[in-house]
């Protein structure tokens, strides 16, 4: 899928290419950059390690690449890795052991962390000390290891499922934003000019329009867009071209593709526009209730095609008018 905000396997090398290094390259999100700068600013001038930070928000917003760039500013090392690659308790001690004073910890998908792994983080968060349990049985001792002052960072897509305990421990718990037409135009600038693309500022804005207003997706287009420009060989891509290619892609113009225009059909057709519950609209559809709360759900309720009520999911009056439907006089009444 192109347009899923879901990292893919060519989206890592894209990243890395593209992933900006300081806080003044960094579009968008501007109360959380404003709140990072004067945050790190402020712990360097104490010559301290800053607090630990939990970002969360849809995937493809830039969680990563705050994280990085948070280490980059306060020249320290990073240390990758995410809440199911974390296993046992050895795995997350063997992590923090080998950090250095300052260094930053970056836990993608942290919600996913192991209970058990959560209740050795808390005194590691807290107090930097690791208890390790050696032996086993009556003859079990506890030894408690000195860590260095790490500063951890956490990503998720769904704060609730954090437990109170490890969110308390959080200094600074900030919320990524979809981005708008404008910045994501300035991203799919911003990366055309890396990526050698020669790019009009109306392919730019054809781009950013359908980028689902988030970065990763957009430049994910970029690079199809780039690649039917040069098979036909457009020498600028231009909104035509760019529109052309997205077409073929059957990406529409407000980004959506051939699911999000499945899930909408189905809740029309099959559920006469709703209220119907997630796990009727997952078998439905033949999709996973976590993909659709995920992936899909999050961008058409932004858009204003979807609602949530008591009774489930429900399609607006601006969903029946971008699938070409009618909306019956009950379902107005229902939304009300």
């Amino acid at each position: 899928m192109i347009t899923t905000s879901e990292e893919q396997e060519d989206d890592v090398v894209l990243d890395v290419t593209l992933r900006p290094q300081r806080l003044s390259e960094y579009v968008g999100q501007q109360k959380i950059r404003k709140n990072l700068q004067m945050f790190i600013d402020a712990a360097k001038k104490r010559g301290e390690s800053i607090e630990h930070v939990l970002l969360y928000g849809p995937a493809g917003l830039g969680k990563t690449t705050l994280a990085h760039i948070i280490a980059n500013e306060m020249g320290v090392n990073i240390k990758v890795t995410s809440g199911p690659a974390i296993e046992r308790v050895g795995d997350l001690g063997s992590i923090l052991t080998n950090l250095q004073d300052g260094d930053v910890l970056f836990i993608d998908e942290i919600h996913r962390l192991n209970k058990l792994i959560e209740e050795v983080l808390y005194p590691a968060m807290e107090d930097y000390k690791l208890d390790v349990i050696i032996g086993k049985g009556p003859s079990a001792r506890t030894l408690q290891l000195d860590l260095p002052k790490f500063t951890l960072i956490g990503a998720t897509t769904r704060l609730g499922a954090l437990s109170n305990p490890l969110r308390n421990r959080f200094g600074a718990i900030h919320r990524l934003e979809f981005y708008n037409e404008d910045e994501m135009k300035s991203i799919i600038h911003r990366s055309g000019k890396i990526l050698g693309i020669p790019l009009e500022d109306s392919g730019a804005k054809e781009i950013a329009v359908s980028s689902r207003k988030t970065p990763r997706v957009g430049n994910r287009i970029i690079k199809r867009v780039r690649d039917y420009a040069q098979i036909n060989d457009h020498q600028t891509i231009d909104s035509a071209i760019a529109r052309k290619a997205l077409d073929m892609m059957d990406v529409d113009q407000l980004g959506l593709e051939p699911t999000d225009r499945f899930i909408l059909e189905t809740i029309i057709k099959k559920f006469n526009g709703g209220p119907v519950g997630i796990s009727t609209i997952a078998a439905a559809t033949s999709e996973e209730v976590e993909t659709i709360e995920d992936v899909y759900e999050p961008f058409l309720i932004q858009l204003g095609f979807l609602t949530r009520t008591p009774r489930g999911r429900m399609v607006t009056e601006h969903g029946y008018a971008h699938m070409g439907i009618d909306m019956p006089e009950d379902s107005q009444r229902k939304l009300v």
